[in-house]
């Protein structure tokens, strides 16, 4: 018999009014008995013909649930296709098992719990279901427990709340309509039963929810998609088989996530032919405003729970407005990570947690009455942070724990969340504070600390705060990117960042604030490392003139902008101009700071550079030592000033020849940098790259190739492989590598470093077109004439245009062509080009010139080539003449051009004057140069040439023979011109003895 119980004024079942409460008992007629339904599916959904076979996953819910009493959980991001996977698997069960029940439990509340649980009822006829005083929970508990009925499996998708299931708090509510107990206080999820014969499948979005109802090891963590498994969704949802490049690049765009994925599809197949694939790529990665709208589209899905959100975005919002009331502080180190890269984030980034008085999407707490500690009040534990937002999926952290990323996905999604709270200002404003906090200067110890960080202050360019406060902050935190990226060889970065950071405290505090100025002096070091030196030229002179009217002109800033300035006007070849300024900077420094003061010390050097590139070299020569012996006296010989001047000066003694002096101080320099600052510091494996230069110069190559393979492994290690200095050891490599004949392995590298240059610099930046010239060198030395002048003509077209005709870089390409031209045959536009470089570099440098006389000699020998051994006479005669009394008579400079000279005498067959002056070349080199050196092989066997013809066969032969056996020794068996003269020796020995090859 069933009651019902009526309260308060009722109307229905009373004679006359009854206030208050009475019963009415009601006989219903007994329950007629039901047949028992064969095994069936309650799972509300139809299969997805579209569905993606995801098999490890698939795989890995097969061999847990084969367990018998088995309980897992799918855990993962909403939107990552955890209800999808189990209700493919629910069909592929009852395919495989048509004996197995299957049911399905939508578990986000309790309301659409107990539904459930009443569907099922109804769908099995469980007896006693109509009775409006049983326990429904408790009836489909003991069905499910009676192994009679066979095996099920039950699903309880979207387990959200522990508290709904895991908590009795939520049950045990009465009725009022009717006094009964709908269910008891046990926790919800125990009338789903551990049962021999049934499995239970849970879906959440969090690792903390399941670990409540789930041993670890039952967890299935659902990813986003693997990359082909995407794409085929996509082909798939838009019925277009095939692949395209478009299609993958939307894909990645997506991280895979198969909702978006959907969505995307679903947007693009609605709005065709007006949509596609490529211009929904373009709209989503134009802008993060443009990506954000396109993840708020609802995309219509047929496999999805009604309640389920079908926009990526919108599902997502959901699980941060439950970390938001369950968990602020979580969600306020969600809002501030959103703001950072979303990779590599650091730990020291995400350390600055929000400080008390800083408003936070959080909800106002309401005070402690108590007396005791909350939560709040002893601060927010990051661990606990962490932990929420790693459970969620939202983030993830390296394999060693320093390092966090969040989906980009997220990041798009957390930020749009921020927005409606009104939000994002703060939070952007309080990324950029922590990062300018936390980056430090472009200073070589902060390299390590710097790397993890830039990617962080790149993103942050994009940011645009409000407040001018927070604007110069992100002007000086962009102003120290610049530097490291300067140092790091990342110019377009460098520019990018000096540019916006000028703009910022031009803007807000004047053209003319130091700062500003700061900034200014940043992108013209910039434009002056892109080769773009009108640029920097222009901006130097603002700084300069800028400083010398507020400063004045012996202030040392506006000193140091003068000889920023000069150095520009070195790359541009305008060194008279160069000169000038920094003999000002001289002369200004001694009498307004002193003699021994730094910057006297550094403007001094900076002037010897200068002159070095006149071809002043003994002036520059004095002014370094002066710089050496004064650093070494004040501040010690292992200081790094004293190092550097050190390094200058042994430069000056390399362009005069004077290799071994150089290489004295190279190798003290060296070794202080080594034991000091550590073999991978720039400056360490600078010195190591000079000291390789000047074995190469003293003939030396196996030595050289030994320290030039360390400083590429090194570089490579320590700076990157496309690090600007790595590109210029391995091009140093190649070069190396030509001397000693291994001309494929010099290709190899020098193709390597012209292509990393184009793709970084572009195809004009002055490296850029340097190691194209390598390249045409190393295949002029293979014979591959074709290949080299066409890579020559790219250098010489593109230097006229960026440099003009007549920059010492354009002469030097030009130069570079003749050559090539030479070895054609083409002799006449040889010529033509020579004459053209000669006189453009006696007209700019003087007939002097070091530059001037290389030119002279290249056109004697394109004379002697057209069998004119007359007017190339006359040159090599003033070459080498103007050499003895420039460079002195045994610079190898000078021994070149007398060598020269006695080919041009062995061509018109004044052998005995071709002898001297060969007899000469070999002593000199002998003395200086030592007896294995490459230059002094070629002088002997020149010698023993002019012999031969001389008729002293015997003479000839034992110079030549002597000659090859210290080419084995220097050069290697195999190097061409050891076969050469193996060739030639063989040719003279059977012919001396009558022998008939």
């Amino acid at each position: 018999m069933a009651s019902t119980s009526h309260s308060g004024v009722n109307y229905g079942a009373q004679v006359g009014i009854n206030y208050g409460t009475f019963t009415a008992d009601f006989h219903l007629p007994p329950e007629r008995a039901e047949t028992p339904p064969s095994p069936l599916s309650t799972v509300p959904f139809t299969r997805d013909p579209d569905f993606v076979r995801r098999d490890k996953l698939l795989d890995q819910i097969y061999n847990k649930s084969s367990v018998a009493g088995s309980r897992i959980a799918l855990i993962g991001l909403g939107g990552v296709g955890k209800s999808e996977l189990a209700i493919e698997y629910s069909y592929q069960v009852r395919s495989k098992s048509p004996a197995t029940w299957v049911f399905w439990v939508h578990a986000s509340n309790e309301a659409r719990f107990e539904q459930s649980f009443r569907d099922i009822a109804d769908q099995v006829k469980i007896p006693g279901r109509q009775d409006a005083k049983v326990n429904i929970f408790k009836l489909v508990e003991n069905w499910l427990r009676d192994e009679k009925i066979g095996n099920w499996v039950c699903i309880l998708d979207n387990v959200d709340d522990d508290q709904l299931l895991c908590s009795g708090s939520v049950a045990g509510k009465r009725d009022p309509m009717s006094g009964s107990t709908n269910a008891s206080t046990k926790p919800l999820l125990e009338y789903v039963p551990r049962s021999q014969n049934g499995s239970i499948i849970i879906t959440s979005r969090t690792r903390e929810v399941a670990l409540k109802m789930v041993h670890h090891s039952d967890l299935i963590e659902v990813t986003p998609m693997e990359k082909s498994e995407a794409l085929e969704l996509l082909q798939r949802k838009l019925e277009q088989p095939g692949e395209s490049q478009e299609s993958r690049q939307l894909v990645n765009a997506l991280e895979s996530m198969p909702l978006a994925v959907v969505q995307a599809a679903s947007y693009i197949r609605n709005r065709a032919p007006r949509s596609s694939v490529s211009q929904y790529l373009k709209d989503f990665l134009g802008s993060d405003r443009e990506a954000t709208k396109l993840l708020k589209k609802e995309a219509g899905h047929l496999y999805r729970d009604w309640e389920a959100k079908n926009s990526i975005l919108v599902t997502w919002q959901i699980s941060f407005d439950y970390i938001r009331q369950t968990k602020p502080s979580a969600a306020d180190l969600l809002s501030l990570m959103s703001f950072f890269d979303r990779q590599g984030i650091p730990e020291s980034l995400i350390r600055h947690q929000p400080k008390a008085n800083d408003t936070s999407i959080s909800e106002p707490l309401s005070d402690s009455s108590d007396g005791e500690s909350s939560e709040s009040d002893i601060g927010p534990d990051l661990e606990d942070d962490l932990t929420t937002l790693r459970d969620y999926s939202l983030i993830s952290v390296s394999k060693d724990g320093t390092l966090f990323t969040i989906h980009r996905l997220v990041q798009l999604s957390t930020r749009a969340w921020l927005k409606s709270y009104g939000q994002v200002q703060e939070w952007r404003e309080k990324s950029i504070r922590i990062l300018a906090e936390e980056f430090p200067s472009g200073d070589y110890v902060n390299w390590e600390k710097c790397r993890v960080l830039y990617p962080h202050v790149k993103s942050a360019m994009s940011q645009r705060p409000e407040s001018s406060g927070c604007r110069l902050e992100l002007a000086a935190l962009l102003y120290r990117g610049a530097w490291y990226a300067w140092e790091s060889g990342l110019f377009g970065d460098m520019t990018q960042m000096a540019s916006q950071s000028r703009k910022q405290r031009v803007t807000i505090l004047g053209a003319e604030n130091e700062t500003a100025l700061e900034s200014t002096a940043m992108l013209a070091m910039a434009r002056r490392e892109q080769g773009r030196w009108e640029e920097a030229q222009h901006l130097w002179v603002q700084v300069m003139e800028t400083r010398k009217r507020k400063l004045g002109e012996d202030h040392p800033d506006t000193l140091a902008s003068m000889h920023n300035l000069a150095s520009t006007y070195i790359h541009q070849g305008r060194w008279k101009e160069a000169a000038q300024l920094n003999i000002q900077v001289v002369i200004t420094s001694k009498t307004k700071l002193g003699d021994d003061h730094h910057f006297t010390l550094t403007s001094m050097a900076n002037l010897a550079s200068t002159y070095l590139q006149q071809g002043r070299w003994k002036e520059a020569e004095q002014l370094n030592v002066q710089v050496v012996n004064i650093s070494k006296k004040k501040l010690g010989e292992d200081h790094f000033d004293s190092l550097a001047s050190m390094v200058n000066l042994a430069s000056t003694y390399s362009y005069q020849g004077r290799w071994k002096e150089a290489e004295h101080l190279e190798v003290w320099v060296m070794k202080i940098r080594m034991v000091r600052l550590g073999e991978g510091h720039p400056s360490t494996l600078k010195s190591k790259a000079n000291l390789a230069s000047t074995y190469l110069q003293q003939g030396r190559w196996k030595e050289a190739e030994q320290l030039n393979v360390q400083v590429v492994n090194i570089s490579k290690k320590e700076l990157g492989e496309d690090h600007f200095d790595t590109l210029t050891s391995m091009a140093n490599l190649a070069m190396i590598y030509s001397h000693q004949g291994r001309w494929k392995e010099a290709e190899q590298l020098n193709v390597r470093v012209m292509e990393t240059r184009k793709m970084k610099l572009g195809d004009n930046h002055p490296d850029t077109l340097t190691s194209m010239t390598n390249l045409a060198v190393t295949y002029m030395e293979q014979g591959q004439w074709e290949e080299a002048e066409h890579l020559n003509v790219q250098v010489v077209d593109t230097s006229k245009t960026k440099f003009g005709e007549n920059h010492p870089f354009t002469l030097v390409s030009m130069a570079n062509l003749s050559s090539t031209y030479l070895q054609q045959g083409r002799w006449n536009e040889a010529e033509q080009l020579n004459l053209k470089v000669m006189e453009a570099r006696r007209t700019k440098f003087g007939g002097g010139h070091p530059d001037t006389l290389t030119s002279m000699a290249n056109l004697a020998s394109t004379y002697s080539h057209q069998g004119r051994w007359k007017e190339a006479e006359q040159l090599n005669v003033r070459v080498m003449e103007t050499r003895k009394m420039k460079l002195g008579e045994d610079h190898p400079d000078t021994l070149t051009s007398t060598a020269n000279l006695a080919v041009t005498y062995m061509h018109q067959g004044r052998w005995k004057e071709a002898e001297q002056l060969i007899v000469q070349v070999v002593e000199s080199r002998k003395a200086k140069l030592g007896e294995d050196h490459p230059d002094m092989l070629t002088s002997m066997a020149n010698l023993a040439f002019t012999w031969k013809f001389l008729g002293h066969d015997t003479k000839a032969i034992h110079l030549l023979r002597d000659c090859l056996s210290k080419q084995r020794g220097t050069l290697g068996s195999n190097h061409p011109r050891t076969l050469s003269t193996s060739q030639t020796l063989l040719a003279w020995e059977t012919k001396k003895l009558n022998i008939t090859p």
